[in-house]
């Protein structure tokens, strides 16, 4: 008999879900959400039932039976920070996903799959959620006691990629020293050592690269004089930082095609902005390197941006020296939760315990 597994991506104007038998994808589909619908809602976690009617309502239309199901995964959300891996949902998983300190739609992915595996009666799980958090202590401290260093990134299709690559170039993950690059409204470079993500920078809330939507590392006494100048208040500066920021506040758009399309028309302050971004993608991968001392296997650009050529082409002129480059375009974050799935369903993987 054949494992057939439900996917669930919830996103905040979105909820993509896939079904696959084995590796084959029998399903997949995006449920788009207008702001009309969400504003019905105070709060993200207030939005569970009615994202979960449908994708039952998909579900059924499709012809496919609950009762078929093997397993359920769900994207991960902002619980507790955890290593990385696979791991079943239980009610301490649920209490935090409801009662996280950040909202986000990736929240509702336990809670989903919680809910629908016990109507299917099988189990649920989530895999690498953002909170994974591996990094060396020399790379968590910063030069204010308060202010530690955490880790909130696009870990599930960091791993997913790097072991992809592995597999395709003939070698274990666990042997390997990648730094992966994902390239979307936010961006999360990372260090990968051996199996281990041993350094990375916060990509929700304000570290790294700036990014379409997301401000990024700022000089901090600029940042201070900001806080204190009367001009903004609090929410404003926080949508700044991870939101608002970024090619949003410098050219009224996180489209990276759309800024191309400018380009292409002539614009140079567009090309500037361009430039400007992808130059400090450049710089954070040289940080990386520094962080694996130099040994790096290869270099790895996935997301919604590596699908634009010249960012690629900008990057490889920068950072060809350090490693070979290699691209990944897009998400595959429903079929890399459909493998982990799999994968403990097959035995090769025991699921962790979130406690």
């Amino acid at each position: 008999m054949s494992y057939q597994i439900l996917a669930i991506n919830p996103g905040s104007t979105s909820t993509k879900i896939a079904l696959y038998e084995e590796e084959r994808s029998l399903l997949a589909v995006t449920l788009r959400h207008t702001t009309e619908e969400l504003s019905r809602f105070g709060d993200v976690i207030e939005q569970l039932d009615w994202r979960r009617s449908l994708i039952l309502d998909t579900l059924r239309k499709e012809g496919f039976r609950l009762d078929a199901l093997s397993a359920v995964i769900g994207r991960g959300g902002l619980i507790r920070p955890v290593p990385g891996g696979v791991y079943e949902v239980n009610s301490r998983m649920r209490y935090d996903l409801r009662n996280a300190q950040m909202r986000h739609a990736c929240n509702l992915g336990g809670l989903l799959a919680a809910q629908i595996a016990h109507m299917a009666k099988t189990k649920a799980y989530i895999a690498d959620p953002p909170v994974v958090d591996e990094i060396e202590d020399c790379a968590r401290i910063t030069g204010m006691p308060m202010c530690t260093r955490k880790p909130i990134f696009h870990a599930l299709n960091h791993r997913a990629i790097a072991r992809m690559h592995c597999q395709k170039a003939g070698r274990a993950y666990e042997e390997s020293n990648l730094i992966v690059a994902h390239m979307g409204g936010g961006i999360s470079i990372a260090a990968h050592r051996q199996g281990r993500i041993v350094d990375v920078n916060n990509a929700l809330d304000g570290d790294g690269p700036f990014a379409p939507d997301r401000a990024g590392s700022l000089p901090s006494s600029e940042l201070i004089k900001i806080c204190f100048s009367g001009q903004y208040t609090r929410e404003e500066l926080l949508r700044f930082i991870s939101s608002k920021g970024g090619l949003v506040a410098y050219l009224g758009t996180n489209s990276v095609a759309e800024v191309m399309e400018r380009i292409a028309q002539g614009d140079r302050r567009s090309q500037k902005m361009l430039d400007a971004m992808c130059y400090n993608i450049a710089k954070q991968i040289g940080a990386m390197a520094a962080a694996l001392c130099g040994r790096v296997d290869g270099i790895l650009l996935t997301g919604g941006i590596a699908f634009n050529r010249p960012v690629v082409e900008y990057i490889e002129r920068s950072c060809s020296f350090i490693a070979p480059v290699s691209v990944y375009p897009g998400e595959n974050e429903l079929e890399s939760l459909a493998i982990n799935a799999l994968n403990v369903l097959r035995g090769i993987e025991t699921p962790k315990v979130y406690a």
